[in-house]
C-alpha cells in the first residue's frame, strides 16, 4: 500500500496498481487500518498520476482483530471510577464516604495494578476552600483502601462546578488548586498528563484530557501525546464529546479521532454506560445515581493481548455489563 497527496489536497490510496481510492479530510486516518506501506509503489505510481508521496499516516487498530475473550494475562489490570460528590453544594455532612470506602474495597479485591478517576470528586463553591479540603479529605481517606496509585482527571466539578466552566491556568479557584495540590501526581504542573505502563504486551499510555481547563496549550500538548505510538491508548475525560457547554469536549475528541484509540473512559453522568464499543461512562461512584447502582469499570488484559472491560457492583462485587475488545 502506498498513499500521497495530490495537487487537489486529495489523499490517494494504493493497494495494487488497478485499484485507487480517493479520501479527503480527516477521517482518511481511519481508511488504513492493517494495510502495509510500500514505498517502492508510492514513488512509482506516484509518478504515473502526479502527486507528492506524504509522511505515513498513523498506524491504527489492527482491522483484523477478532475480540476474542481469554485468561487474564496477569499482567495489567486497571479500575475506573467517577463522579463521587454530594448532591448540594457544601454538603460535605452528606459526602458519600461510606459508598466510596465500599468501592475501594471491592476494588482492591479485583488486585489492579492502578485506578483512574473520571472527575467530579468534590461539590463545594469555588471560593469555599473549607468544604473543598474537608471533602477531598474524605476522598482520599477512601482510597486508602486500595494500596496502588490513583490517577484522577478533572471534572467540572474541580473547576467551578458549572458544566462550561473552564480553568486553564489550574490556579482560578480553590476547587482546581486543590486538585492540583492533592490529585494530580507528584511534579504534574498541569491539570492535564499522561502515565505510561508497560503492560508485557506492549507499552499502555493513559492520557488524562482536563476538559473543563482547555487551552491550545492543552490541544498542542494532545496532539503530541497521541501522535506517539503505543500498543495501547485509552483517554480519560469527563464530559462526553456530546456536551457541548464544555469547550474541551468536543474540541479534545476530534483530537482523539484523528489518533489510535483502545478505550475512552468517561464521568459526568451518574451511571453506567457502554456508549459504543471504544467509549465507556463509568459515572456512579458515590453521587446521586441516574439509574442503576453504584460500582466501578474494571479493565484487564487477556491472554491473546485483548481486553476485557466489566462494570462491578460496589455492594456486592457481581460482575454486570462486560465486554472484549481489540486494542
Amino acid at each position: 500500500m502506498g498513499i500521497c497527496r495530490s495537487l487537489g489536497g486529495a489523499f490517494i490510496v494504493f493497494l495494487a496498481t488497478e485499484k485507487q481510492e480517493n479520501f479527503e479530510g480527516i477521517s482518511v486516518n481511519r481508511a488504513f487500518n492493517g494495510m502495509h506501506q510500500r514505498a517502492a509503489a508510492i514513488l512509482l505510481l506516484g509518478a504515473l498520476v502526479g502527486c507528492t508521496p506524504t509522511a505515513p499516516l498513523p498506524d491504527m487498530p489492527d482491522a483484523g482483530c477478532t475480540p476474542t475473550a481469554a485468561d487474564s494475562a496477569g499482567t495489567f489490570r486497571f479500575a475506573v471510577f467517577g463522579d463521587v460528590r454530594p448532591q448540594q453544594p457544601n454538603d460535605t455532612a452528606n459526602y458519600p464516604q461510606a459508598v466510596v470506602t465500599g468501592l475501594f474495597q471491592q476494588i482492591a479485591a479485583q488486585s489492579p495494578q492502578l485506578v483512574v478517576g473520571t472527575g467530579d470528586y468534590m461539590f463545594a463553591s469555588s471560593t469555599n476552600s473549607t468544604a473543598v479540603d474537608a471533602q477531598l479529605a474524605m476522598l482520599l481517606a477512601a482510597e486508602q483502601g486500595f494500596a496502588g496509585p490513583v490517577y484522577h482527571a478533572l471534572g467540572n466539578h474541580e473547576c467551578t462546578g458549572a458544566t462550561a466552566s473552564n480553568c486553564p491556568n489550574g490556579n482560578e479557584t480553590a476547587n482546581v488548586r486543590a486538585f492540583m495540590s492533592k490529585l494530580v501526581p507528584a511534579g504534574t504542573t498541569t491539570p492535564y498528563y499522561r502515565v505510561d505502563v508497560d503492560t508485557g504486551m506492549g507499552k499502555a499510555k493513559l492520557v488524562f484530557i482536563a476538559a473543563n481547563a482547555w487551552s491550545p496549550a492543552q490541544a498542542t500538548w494532545l496532539e503530541q501525546q497521541l501522535a506517539d505510538p503505543t500498543k495501547y491508548t485509552f483517554v480519560v475525560r469527563h464530559e462526553d464529546a456530546s456536551v457541548t457547554d464544555t469547550a474541551g469536549a468536543g474540541a479534545s475528541e476530534q483530537i482523539v479521532q484523528k489518533h489510535p484509540l483502545t478505550l475512552e473512559l468517561l464521568g459526568h453522568w451518574h451511571r453506567y454506560e457502554k456508549l459504543d464499543e471504544r467509549h465507556v461512562v463509568s459515572g456512579n461512584g458515590g453521587a446521586p445515581l441516574s439509574f442503576g447502582h453504584y460500582g466501578f469499570v474494571l479493565v484487564d488484559l487477556l491472554a491473546n493481548g485483548n481486553l476485557s472491560v466489566s462494570e462491578i457492583d460496589q455492594a456486592t462485587g457481581a460482575v454486570g455489563d462486560t465486554f472484549t475488545l481489540c486494542p
